[in-house]
């Protein structure tokens, strides 16, 4: 009875000893068992066919990997219980313990065995070529030089064609909007995994697949580098899925299934790790500055012109609520409500990627402008309106016993005053519009938040790269505010 109780605790006060050197916790097959569950994680945000809603019950999730990880979790014999989190966060929040495992067409490359283990594959995949119906002129990657392509963010595509070079990349979180954008002409084509391309855009009456398959890659579960013998156990989960046929009924159920896939995982050529060790972001700053530059140009320009749009939005809102008739009084007042109660990313979403069904089609740089200007110009008018209020009536009334019209008592009396008291507030917002711009990377603008994030994917050098990255936004907005308290001073009076 003693052993029975002292055993567990002396397992428990030891095994922070076999888990090693860093900080991030390890997982046994052990610990797995007595939970009853194998935690794997995955995003089912534009997942499928991967991991996905279930459109007849959007509580459940659906796809290959689910069913994948069923039946590898049935060999462990424990269920399988999936943990959301974005697609491109999987490994850094593997690392933090998140879940167990990684599944979600993680592909097995050097960066990734850099940093994480991978399991033996469990499938092959390629890259295709996809276009507009019709356009039979890029078959060949050496044919998309010069071409605006869409790809998945972080993804083998995107690292395929960042290395060549000399491409338009447009970078998107999910696989409808590429599909979207590029039936909408705004790029020429996409390359997408086999998996996605067959999912997305081979139904599709408006796509084709051009050109032939091509760079073969892997899917493997990522596992923490500690944690060999959970590895072990899911190799031989994998092993006994492929030799049992299990993986290949999968397959065949999603369409994904052809003639080379279980040959290709036979005989498969073994990645090499890395053996050099991570290098600090800090100590290459020279290689990874300009990139973070690059998107702070972005940034200053989008962050710019959408504050001088709510500026003069702003204003005209606010005085068409003071000053309107009333149904210009009662439009003015919804416009307020409704841009300030609703989300800027749905918002954005909506211009970006509603409009084009109503025949207007915008650039993402036009629509990352108007998106923003539109949604601050609510919050400008409501600084306008208290900046006027805050004016005593006697001022108008002054200003009208000398023979102004009210437009002129306005232009120069009350605006001018009411102008000293709103700078605060307005160079507040327009500090923090500079970070609500990275929201317009939803909509494929590379600006420096998603810079940021692209190169730490790459990296996995958070610290450093948002170090920089931070010390970029600060010297962004604290000029403005510099700029903010000149103005104040020259404009304020004494009462003395």
């Amino acid at each position: 009875m003693t052993s029975a109780v002292l055993l567990p605790a002396l397992l428990a006060l030891l095994r922070p000893v076999f888990c090693a050197a860093s900080d991030s916790p390890c997982t046994t097959v052990q610990e797995v068992e007595s939970r009853g569950a194998l935690r794997w994680g995955a995003d089912a945000e534009g997942g499928a066919p991967y991991v996905f809603p279930d459109p007849r019950d959007p509580r459940q999730y659906i796809g290959f990997e689910v069913d994948l990880a069923r039946a590898m979790a049935g060999k462990l014999g424990v269920r399988a219980e999936m943990v959301q989190n974005s697609w491109d966060g999987l490994v850094s929040a593997l690392d933090r313990g998140s879940f167990d495992v990684v599944l979600n067409g993680l592909e097995i490359t050097p960066e990734h065995l850099g940093q994480i283990a991978m399991s033996r594959p469990y499938y092959a995949y390629t890259q295709q070529i996809v276009t507009r119906k019709g356009d039979g002129s890029m078959t060949r990657l050496e044919d998309l030089a010069g071409k605006r392509v869409g790809v998945l963010s972080a993804s083998a595509a995107h690292r395929l064609l960042e290395k060549m070079g000399g491409v338009d990349v447009r970078v998107y979180p999910g696989n409808v909007e590429t599909c979207k954008d590029l039936k909408n002409r705004r790029i020429d084509a996409s390359v997408m995994d086999t998996p996605i391309a067959l999912h997305y855009a081979k139904p599709d009456p408006g796509l084709q697949f051009s050109g032939k398959p091509f760079a073969v890659g892997y899917y493997g579960v990522g596992v923490r580098k500690k944690d060999t013998k959970l590895l072990e156990a899911v190799d031989r989960a994998i092993l006994d899925l492929l030799a049992s046929g299990e993986l290949r009924k999968i397959y065949l159920k999603w369409g994904l299934w052809d003639a080379e896939q279980g040959d290709r995982l036979r005989h498969y050529t073994v990645v090499q790790t890395p053996t050099e060790g991570k290098v600090s972001t800090l100590k290459e700053w020279r290689v990874f500055l300009p990139m973070l530059l690059k998107g702070a140009v972005v940034t200053v320009e989008i962050s710019c012109l959408s504050m001088l749009l709510a500026v003069g939005l702003g204003l005209g809102l606010a005085l068409s609520r003071l000053f309107g008739v009333t149904p210009v009084r009662w439009l003015s007042t919804a416009y307020v409500e409704v841009m300030r109660g609703t989300p800027l990313l749905i918002q954005l979403y909506m211009i970006y990627y509603g409009l084009p069904n109503l025949g207007i089609r915008l650039t993402s740089f036009e629509a990352a402008v108007l998106g923003l200007g539109l949604n601050y110009a609510a919050y400008e008018a409501e600084n306008y309106r208290a900046g006027i209020q805050a004016i005593p009536e006697g001022q108008m009334e002054a200003a009208l016993s000398l023979g102004m019209t009210r437009w002129q008592a306005l232009r120069r009396v009350v605006l001018p005053q009411a102008v000293r008291i709103v700078i605060p507030p307005i160079s507040n917002d327009f500090i923090a519009l500079f970070k609500d711009s990275s929201l317009v990377s939803v909509i494929t603008m590379v600006e420096l938040t998603k810079v940021y994030g692209m190169l730490a994917t790459t990296t996995y050098d958070y610290m450093g790269l948002g170090l920089m990255t931070a010390a970029i936004y600060f010297g962004l907005s604290y000029p403005a505010s510099l700029a903010a308290k000149f103005i104040e001073r020259k404009l304020r009076y004494d009462f003395d």
